[in-house]
């Protein structure tokens, strides 16, 4: 399997694996996730999509495999946030010479919420936005437009500003079978062999 090239398809520029477009130690992205875009260079992923991720807060992003990443869909780190302990949302800490402050009181402009983390298999829609701090289970589907503020999970569809959980993909057992399986963890050869029956959601065919 080609998963370590940039182009998944040959004759199309708009879609690529992301991992090896990734060159961030704080990025971290599993094998064949894909990042389609058609406004803006994919390979510019970092830069377009990955906003006001500062060193200086030592966030990570993390996404598994097997992820469908439409265009335009964001994640919003703590930098872009402002304090709301604060009397102020000004962030004056970050005007530190302005203002007489301490160069070392920068990241008290803003609340830190932690990492990003985005599990295996699952589909951010075009244009949504994912927040600090937020996980997103395995499985789940993110629709278009959405802004995820709070976790999701497992095999949940979730949509809207804020994103709420719409409903679940597949009864419990599904679920537990799936997330006990880990499809997603197995060997190229293996997931080619079982194919039809993740493709015709057959969970007997991966048990």
């Amino acid at each position: 399997m080609k998963k370590n090239i940039i182009y998944p398809r040959s004759a199309d520029k708009s879609v690529v694996y992301l991992k090896n477009v990734i060159d961030d130690p704080d990025v971290t992205v599993g094998d064949y996730t894909m990042y389609s875009d058609w406004i803006n260079d994919p390979r510019q992923f970092l830069k377009n999509n990955v906003l006001y991720h500062y060193k200086i807060n030592r966030e990570k992003l993390v996404i598994g495999k097997f992820c469908s990443l439409a265009c335009g869909a964001k994640f919003m780190f703590t930098s872009g946030n402002h304090a709301m302990k604060s009397l102020s949302t000004y962030p004056f800490p970050i005007f530190f010479e302005e203002w007489g402050l301490p160069v070392g009181e920068i990241t008290s402009a803003w609340d830190n919420k932690g990492d990003i983390t985005v599990g295996n298999d699952v589909w951010l829609g075009f244009d949504c936005v994912v927040m600090q701090g937020v996980r997103i289970g395995d499985g789940a589907i993110i629709g278009a437009r959405s802004v995820v503020t709070k976790d999701i999970p497992p095999y949940c569809v979730a949509a809207g500003s804020p994103a709420r959980i719409i409903r679940k993909r597949f009864d419990d057992s599904t679920v537990e079978k799936l997330l006990s399986v880990k499809w997603w963890e197995w060997p190229d050869e293996k997931i080619k062999a079982r194919l039809k029956a993740i493709r015709n959601g057959d969970i007997s065919g991966l048990v």
